[in-house]
């Protein structure tokens, strides 16, 4: 069964949150950072949500932003269960393709230093622009081919 893209409704939030919070919680801790639920909360609803599914199954979720300069994933958090399954690598090509579409310059996104996730960002073409604290920038080029 494939991976399907739903567009998040509000009634989804909690599963997003607690989401984040079970795979970045240990990151937090890490750069003695202070998870907040009313940050999440207040961030949801001024960005583009989706849900990853696998039939009715939620795997994960993704959370967009726009401006003129690039399309940004602000969340990409996958199920413990489903991660190293393919979803991830999925749920990116989607948005590479929805950059595209869009003609948006470029794809960014910030993760943690230490986020094993980095991996997988580099395999999708994206680069370390930048650094701060405990998180790197990392930037595709919409015109560079991607795996």
């Amino acid at each position: 069964m494939t991976f399907q893209l739903r567009l998040a409704r509000s009634e989804d939030l909690p599963f997003a949150r607690a989401l984040t919070c079970q795979n970045m919680l240990r990151y937090y801790i890490h750069y003695e950072l202070l998870w907040q639920d009313d940050a999440f909360d207040v961030a949801w609803p001024g960005r583009q949500n989706w849900l990853i599914v696998q039939g009715d199954v939620r795997v994960g979720f993704l959370s967009l932003s726009r401006d003129l300069r690039a399309l940004y994933i602000r969340e990409l958090q996958i199920a413990e269960a489903f991660q190293g399954r393919g979803a991830g690598s999925w749920a990116i090509d989607q948005v590479i393709d929805l950059a595209r579409t869009e003609r948006r310059p470029a794809l960014r996104l910030t993760v943690f230093e230490n986020n094993p996730a980095r991996n997988l960002y580099e395999r999708k073409g994206l680069q370390v622009q930048g650094a701060d604290e405990c998180f790197l920038r990392m930037q595709l080029d919409i015109s560079t081919h991607v795996l």
